[in-house]
């Protein structure tokens, strides 16, 4: 009895650290530096400095992340950036937008050619997001597969730092810490 009891309770963890495991995969990028090992999959900032006050700053999404999360984190990057090199307010110079998109076609994994009545017929199972998985024959018009469109963006910016208080008027500058102030709530971190 003490066996059976331990084995529950070994696959009852084992199932949920798998679900945390899937769960963690299937998020947006959160606010957090470019991982070396795994730069396409996780997403993250980085910056590299041009010139003594001049500096690129980048954020890649995952493909879960949208583009207003990823052009929100960019100008938060660069807002910590400019005071973490005590600047006060920075200017975007340069700003760049990278969009792929790609369609993903997931072929059906229960394919059953199967004979119907003595004869032949192709017949699939296919996933529809609407209403699990059905099934299909030519006769029924319905695709025997799944596809999806998935989108991944990358903002880059160059941006110049400067001290003392910021020109009113220019939509490229930008206070740091009123930037950190307003978006610092918004911000999904690790």
């Amino acid at each position: 009895m003490n066996d059976q009891n331990l084995l529950r309770r070994l696959l009852s963890a084992t199932c949920l650290a798998a679900a945390l495991a899937l769960a963690s995969c299937a998020t947006p990028t959160p606010y957090q530096p470019l991982s070396a090992s795994t730069p396409q999959r996780s997403g993250g900032y980085s910056e590299q400095q041009l010139e003594t006050d001049k500096w690129r700053v980048t954020f890649s999404g995952n493909t879960l992340t949208a583009r207003d999360t990823v052009e929100r984190y960019l100008l938060y990057r660069a807002a910590e950036l400019t005071l973490a090199q005590g600047n006060d307010w920075f200017e975007i110079v340069n700003r760049y937008m990278e969009h792929e998109v790609r369609d993903e076609v997931r072929p059906n994994p229960f394919y059953d050619p199967s004979w119907d009545f003595g004869g032949w017929r192709p017949y699939y199972h296919y996933y529809a997001h609407a209403y699990g998985w059905r099934d299909w024959y030519p006769y029924s018009g319905e695709p025997a597969f799944d596809t999806r469109r998935v989108e991944q963006f990358e903002a880059r910016a160059e941006i110049i730092m400067r001290k003392g208080t910021k020109p009113a008027g220019d939509g490229n500058l930008f206070e740091a810490r009123d930037v950190l102030e307003k978006l610092g709530p918004g911000i999904l971190r690790r």
